[in-house]
Formats: C-alpha cells, sequence, structure tokens
C-alpha cells in the first residue's frame, strides 16, 4: 500500500457533549460536524487520564497510563524510551510535524518530530520563537495563560472575554497555518507527512478572538441539565462537593456583574466561542486537503486529551475529574482515507487507540508497544463490536471504569476516610441518568454489580500491565515483535518493558 499521511488534531479539555453533531442545541461547529457527516463519530470515546500530560502521552505512545506511569504535569522523557506515533513514523520515512500546545514530557516528542513548535509555554524549551516573532509586540496580548490587564487575579481565569488577538493570531489560527505550510513542503517533495496540531482551546483562559465571542452575541445557551444538582443529594465524592461550593461563592469573577450565574453565562459563552474557533482551524486544515486532493490519502481524527465541566455540577473546569463523565468522554471523529462516510460508531473507543489506528492507516507496521486497538475496521463499516469490554480512565488513587450502560468510579477507603470511613465510590447507569444525578453505588441492588465491576478492574489491571522482567518469558525470544531487543540477558520491547501478551503466551507459566 502506498504510505498514507495522518493528522491528529487535538483540542485541549473539549467535552465530547458540546458538539453539534453530539445534539448540542446552541454551539457552532460546523467543520466539525462535517468530519462527522462525511467520516465517523465515535460518540462513546474515553480518556486515558483527567488531566493534560499524562492523557496526551498516552495518546501518542499507545499506552495505559499505568503502563507509561505519568500521572502528572510535564515531567522528564520516559528513561526507557518509549516508542511514540511521530517516531515509530518518522523512522520509517514520514516527515513529521508537532504544532501547537505539545504539553508532554521533556524533550520526548521534540525528539520524534522534523518540525516543532511549542506555542502555549508547556514544553521546557518555552514558547516557539517563531511564534512570537510572527506576533511581534503584539505577543503582549496573547492570553491563553491569563487575562493580562488582571495580573496575577488574571492567571487561569474561567471568565469570559474576547480576546484583542484576531483569529489569524491566535494559536488556532498559526498552528492551522503552520499544518498548511508542513503539508505543502511535503506536497512540493513528494513524502508522506504525519502532523500533530495541538489547539490550546478551548481550555481556560476562555479568550476567543472576537469574530467567535460575537457568534454568540444574544444566543440563549441553555444550562447544562445537571448545573444546579446538588451534590450532596446526588451522592457526590467530597472533592466534588468541595469544588461545587467553591465556585458556587463567585470569588472568582472578574467582571460586573460579578454574581456566579452572571460570571457563569460568560464562562459558557467563551467556552462555546473557544470550541468554535478550534472548529474553524479544523475548517481550514480540512479544506486544504480537500483542496489539493489529498482527502483520499490523508486520515484525519479530532479528539481532546479530556473533557471540562462546562458549568455541569456547579463546576466551570475539569477538577475533580475522574469522578464525572463530563471530564472521562472526549469527542473522537474521523474523516478521510479508510473512514465510511456518515458513520456512527456505537461502540465504545479509548483515545489509547488513535496511534494505533494512525499507524495502520499509514500503512506501516504496527507499534508493539501500544495497548490499544486499531479502529479501522469500525471506522470502515467492516466491525461493530468494541476492542474493549472496559473503557478506563486512571488517576493515581482512583479509577473510572466505563462497561455498557454503567460506569463505576473506584477509590481507596483511605482516600475518604474521614467522611466515609465504611469505604465510597461512584455507581451510575447512563443509560437512565445520563448527567450523573443519581450516584448508586450505595443502593443493596446494586452491591452485586459493583463488585463484579471491581472484579473486572483488578482483572484489567492485572493482565494489561507491562512488566519490567517476567521470569521466564523475557528469555524466549519468540515471544516478541521484531522490533524487540535483548539487553540484560533480557528481552523487551522498545519501551524496556514486556508486554502482556508475551505474559499469557509464556510456555511455562510455572512463575505466574
Amino acid at each position: 500500500m502506498k504510505p498514507r499521511n495522518v493528522i491528529l488534531l487535538l483540542a485541549d479539555q473539549h467535552n465530547g457533549k458540546v458538539l453539534g453533531c453530539a445534539g448540542h442545541p446552541a454551539v457552532r461547529t460546523p467543520h466539525l460536524d462535517r468530519m462527522a457527516r462525511e467520516g465517523a463519530h465515535c460518540p462513546l470515546a474515553v480518556c486515558p487520564n483527567p488531566i493534560c500530560t499524562p492523557s496526551r502521552l498516552s495518546i501518542h505512545s499507545g499506552q495505559w497510563a499505568h503502563n507509561h506511569g505519568y500521572y502528572g504535569l510535564s515531567g522528564p522523557a520516559p528513561a526507557a524510551g518509549l516508542p511514540g506515533l511521530l517516531g515509530h513514523l518518522r523512522e520509517r520515512g514520514w516527515s513529521t510535524a508537532a504544532l501547537g500546545k505539545i504539553h508532554l514530557p521533556a524533550g520526548w516528542l521534540e525528539a520524534q518530530s522534523e518540525v516543532f513548535h511549542e506555542t502555549a509555554e508547556c514544553s521546557v524549551g518555552g514558547t516557539s520563537p517563531d511564534y512570537q516573532a510572527f506576533l511581534g509586540q503584539r505577543y503582549a496580548l496573547e492570553d491563553h495563560g491569563g487575562l493580562p490587564e488582571f495580573g496575577p487575579a488574571g492567571r487561569q481565569s474561567m471568565e469570559g472575554r474576547p480576546s484583542p488577538l484576531s483569529f489569524a493570531e491566535s494559536q488556532e489560527g498559526w498552528i492551522a497555518a503552520q499544518a498548511i505550510a508542513h503539508i505543502e513542503r511535503c506536497r512540493a517533495a513528494g513524502r508522506p507527512f504525519a502532523i500533530h496540531a495541538s489547539f490550546p482551546r478551548p481550555h481556560q483562559c476562555t479568550s476567543p478572538s472576537r469574530e467567535f465571542w460575537d457568534l454568540y452575541e444574544g444566543v440563549d445557551i441553555p444550562l447544562p441539565a445537571n448545573a444546579d444538582c446538588d451534590p450532596r443529594a446526588a451522592g457526590k465524592a467530597p472533592t466534588q462537593v468541595r469544588m461545587h461550593d467553591h465556585w458556587r461563592s463567585a470569588g472568582w469573577a472578574l467582571f460586573e456583574p460579578r454574581t456566579f450565574a452572571a460570571a457563569r453565562a460568560r464562562k459558557l459563552r467563551g467556552y462555546l466561542a473557544a470550541i468554535s474557533q478550534v472548529d474553524a482551524a479544523v475548517g481550514l486544515i480540512l479544506d486544504h486537503l480537500r483542496r489539493h486532493g489529498l482527502e483520499a490519502e490523508t486520515t484525519v481524527v479530532y479528539s481532546a486529551d479530556h473533557g471540562d465541566f462546562a458549568a455541569e455540577h456547579g463546576i466551570m473546569e475539569k477538577a475533580p475529574g475522574i469522578g464525572s463523565d463530563a471530564i472521562t468522554r472526549v469527542p473522537m471523529l474521523w474523516w478521510g482515507a479508510g473512514v465510511a462516510p456518515g458513520r456512527t460508531v456505537e461502540a465504545g473507543v479509548h483515545s489509547c487507540d488513535i496511534a494505533p489506528t494512525l499507524c495502520a492507516a499509514a500503512g506501516a507496521e504496527p507499534m508493539p508497544t501500544a495497548d490499544g486497538a486499531d479502529l479501522g475496521a469500525l471506522l470502515a463499516g467492516r466491525a461493530s463490536a468494541s476492542p474493549h469490554r472496559l473503557l478506563v480512565t486512571e488517576n493515581p488513587w482512583s479509577r473510572s471504569v466505563r462497561r455498557g450502560r454503567w460506569r463505576l468510579v473506584w477509590y481507596p477507603r483511605a482516600l475518604f476516610a474521614a467522611e466515609h470511613p465504611a469505604g465510597f465510590g461512584e455507581l451510575y447507569d447512563l443509560a437512565e441518568d445520563p448527567w450523573e444525578m443519581r450516584n448508586r453505588w450505595h443502593d443493596p441492588e446494586c452491591r452485586g454489580l459493583v463488585a463484579e465491576l471491581e472484579r473486572e478492574l483488578l482483572e484489567w489491571l492485572v493482565t494489561t500491565s507491562r512488566p519490567v522482567t517476567a521470569h521466564s518469558c523475557s528469555t524466549h525470544r519468540r515471544l516478541f515483535s521484531p522490533q524487540a531487543r535483548q539487553q540484560h540477558h533480557c528481552w523487551t520491547e522498545a519501551d524496556g518493558k514486556v508486554p502482556p501478551g508475551a505474559v499469557h503466551d509464556d510456555p511455562e507459566r510455572k512463575y505466574l
């Protein structure tokens, strides 16, 4: 097969419900809706982790968080040289570019990219000098990380107001322009390309360019159904109760009127407008591919690292994330080569599936270090069943597990020992309670289901883990892929670990 191009478009903190194609009544996302109409929409897509770096590392490596081991922001590059999608393809001839809010461990994606531009100061080297030079003196107005007119109080504000920068000057506009420039360089050179374009919005600060802010002038933006849900009556975790009370205080409001209701309305308007701004950047890239006849040889995916409460449960940001479907479920749209048009994939999928799917779509050999599945058959309409029985989101001391209509949140007893000495968890029936307003974990009739899901989670954690060594399977060369290596008398894959399949296939098994 002729090598195909692949593009990973990633937003930061996009609630999967806030899409026109997902049924949101007010948001304007014509280009993302076009991706769904002309490609495939995966409405049940779950992220690996509720914060940026670990989730992004899972997306690029295809590994579960408990295998790559990152649960916090930034950090050092993986010591064993964890393979990533861009590096895997670059080694096989693709021209790779990483553009935008990268927010990954130090130097990891930089080493995989022929072209690298960080725009949001989330990498060790800071903001791309090219983006700073592009803005010149107007770089002082760049307001993704804070509203500069408020000084320290404007840092990471949830407030909404239009940005002084135009769309072309914004990170979204510049990232799209850089992606198109890389496409053109590769087209001229006759090289296949693999591009990661990572847009900072709709993550706060909620400051879209004026044209997108004005899209929602006078628009009645409905509140989520659970916006005024009482977290105590709903049985929420103590952390969520405290966060709900914090946002209700309205001490975070910067503009008049400084009431909770008014600040929430500004936040929602800005959040939807920021999503429309990302949508416009996506549209520029899709239009360029179509205009130059590249659609049939390029596979594009749009997703997000995690979601956002977006006023669900009275909360304005993403924390505490593990307990809510608003955070663990993300948008996922596929378009272009290998994707059946107008397909809604009802099966559950995972962000860890992105790298294996793009790798296969590109026509490259698989990444043996990836835990996710190739969704190619699902996207083409040749399959309908999910490759996963469980869809798991991981935090260091908690796990969210979705199986069918049910979602369980597991916490160790010590986490909430003061408030719940007998233990605490969350269980939601998403068929009857899609907005998660009734925690069923304490219901006597659900105790058997809770125990069953906890048992499945334990089995999933054990059987999907990648040990550094495993006696005696790490001495059997035939259990490993052609990309494996031998060090210290042990065989491992390129990440320096033993894959779960090798442990399972160990012919001796006497040490398990």
